[in-house]
């Protein structure tokens, strides 16, 4: 939704403060409109080396984006600060995305295909994902699964995130379902609702094969796995991606 109007309905100037979008805008065809990208937008590697960066998603600088002037701001809900975005919006046009599932993303990406007038490029990755996804694997029976994305607390995901809906998908249960957003849990949690799976993101907590060996000391009968968090979490371009990447961590679930 925009939080306020553009002044023009063709953006030249365009802000990402969102990493997945920033490469959904790349395949886009939006080169030439795109002026700025957070530090943590690493894809494409082209636009992490050339655009100007703005900052981090939860620390935008201000300043550099009044100085890029741009004609719109696209931000999220749940990756950017609030009071940030809404001070923004005091002076830019600013389109607000609120991804949470599978639908919602189909959702978005056809708005910013049609706020950026690239509705065909739009139409056509949506259908290649659609597609995609179509042929994913499904497990016959789910499986309870704990997927953590942070350590120092331990952190996990909730029934209304993105990721929720990717292990759906899959037919992995997520025992933490009940929950919203991100609950902290610990290992002695864990050890008490019997996780058949454990997966173990690469981000935003980059976790390493030495965590596996820390978590299944406590979790013994668990099947603890490194994932690629940006196949579980980048909703955009990169979920025409994301079927053949699960019917692959499928095959090794069920071996």
């Amino acid at each position: 939704m925009f939080l306020n109007t553009p002044s023009t309905s063709h953006a030249q100037r365009i802000i990402s403060l969102v990493p997945s979008i920033t490469e959904l805008l790349f395949d886009l065809n939006l080169t030439n409109q795109v002026v700025g990208i957070t530090k943590f937008c690493v894809h494409p590697a082209e636009w992490f080396q050339t655009k100007e960066k703005i900052g981090g998603t939860k620390n935008v600088s201000i300043e550099k984006i009044k100085a890029l002037q741009p004609d719109l701001i696209i931000a999220s809900k749940e990756e950017n600060v609030q009071d940030q975005v809404e001070l923004l919006a005091q002076e830019f046009p600013i389109f607000l995305t609120d991804v949470s599932s599978y639908d919602s993303a189909i959702q978005m990406i056809h708005d910013i295909g049609m706020i950026t007038l690239k509705e065909t490029e739009a139409a056509k990755l949506i259908q290649t994902i659609q597609s995609n996804f179509a042929s994913l694997t499904k497990l016959s029976q789910p499986i309870n699964t704990v997927y953590l994305i942070w350590k120092d607390p331990y952190m996990t995901v909730g029934g209304d995130t993105f990721i929720h809906d990717m292990l759906l998908k899959i037919g992995l249960q997520n025992i933490f379902s009940e929950h919203n957003r991100y609950p902290q849990t610990t290992l002695e949690e864990l050890a008490i609702v019997h996780p058949q799976i454990v997966l173990l993101s690469s981000e935003p907590y980059p976790f390493k094969e030495k965590h596996i060996e820390e978590i299944q000391a406590v979790l013994p009968t668990a099947k603890v796995m490194l994932v690629n968090g940006e196949m579980f979490s980048w909703y955009g371009s990169r979920m025409q991606f994301m079927p053949p990447y699960f019917n692959k961590l499928l095959a090794k679930i069920t071996i």
